[in-house]
């Protein structure tokens, strides 16, 4: 990636948010985020009251709603009982996560590990801070334990070189966030606590996939993990968000990311 280019086509948007963010981890994930809008051309979703006015899709005549509740114009109506599928392929931006999977997969990795590509940054859509911690909280009904571990402990993983297995520090993080950056104290703590896990490598991994899978000439389509999905996600017949899970409010967020209450 060009990252002169990159920087020069940032939206005012994404700068203000990268700026703006309070801790360095925080400017991280704004990054991430922007990285990702850099790659997709979808309307990116998240959750935020939503105001008809001037700036909407034109309503009819009738509608006098100051609030919108439920289906969003600017959205397509979402499958009565959505799976998985339905959410990459109506409210995620897909194309980072599914690079990142397919160089997990070419790479010999276990489908545990090229799910949890798939699956790592879909906390974006709902909280960019933290994301990992969104991430695997939104997946772990679903997911083998093993899988949304791995998905949380990305979050501290990146911001530690482990030159061993092949993991570098990323350049991004020097250019961006500067050379005498420290993650914080939590992080820290995370990726010691990790470090010494049994599961250490399948959370490295994604780091290891993650941070080369930003290429823009590179259109992966999710279909290609259509089988991988059916073997390891377990897809409620209910559809995510209506099965009565801990995290189903979560999925009912990106469904209605818009809802007023």
């Amino acid at each position: 990636m060009d990252r002169r280019k990159f920087l020069n086509n940032l939206s005012v948007t994404a700068v203000a948010s990268i700026a703006g963010a309070t801790t360095l981890s925080a400017k991280a994930d704004a990054l991430e985020d922007a990285l990702e809008d850099s790659l997709e051309e979808k309307f990116r979703i998240k959750p935020s009251h939503c105001y008809i006015d001037t700036g909407r899709p034109k309503r009819a005549a009738d509608d006098k709603r100051p609030y919108y509740q439920h289906d969003e114009p600017l959205l397509s109506k979402m499958p009565k009982a959505p799976t998985l599928m339905d959410f990459y392929l109506q409210r995620f931006p897909t194309n980072h996560v599914t690079q990142s999977a397919r160089l997990a997969l070419k790479r010999g990795s276990d489908e545990k590990v090229v799910l949890a590509c798939l699956l790592h940054d879909i906390g974006l859509n709902i909280m960019g801070t933290d994301h990992g911690y969104w991430a695997a909280q939104l997946v772990r009904p679903y997911v083998d334990e093993e899988v949304s571990w791995a998905i949380e402990k990305h979050q501290a993983l990146r911001f530690f070189a482990d030159h061993e297995v092949g993991y570098e520090y990323p350049v991004r993080y020097l250019e961006y966030f500067g050379e005498d950056y420290v993650p914080e104290p939590y992080l820290k703590e995370e990726h010691d606590r990790a470090k010494n896990h049994k599961w250490y490598m399948t959370a490295r991994e994604i780091t290891i996939h993650d941070v080369y899978a930003f290429d823009a000439d590179l259109q992966v389509e999710v279909q290609e993990f259509t089988d991988i999905i059916g073997r390891h996600f377990k897809q409620p017949k209910e559809g995510l968000g209506f099965d009565g899970s801990e995290t189903a409010h979560m999925w009912r967020s990106v469904i209605w990311p818009n809802n007023f209450l």
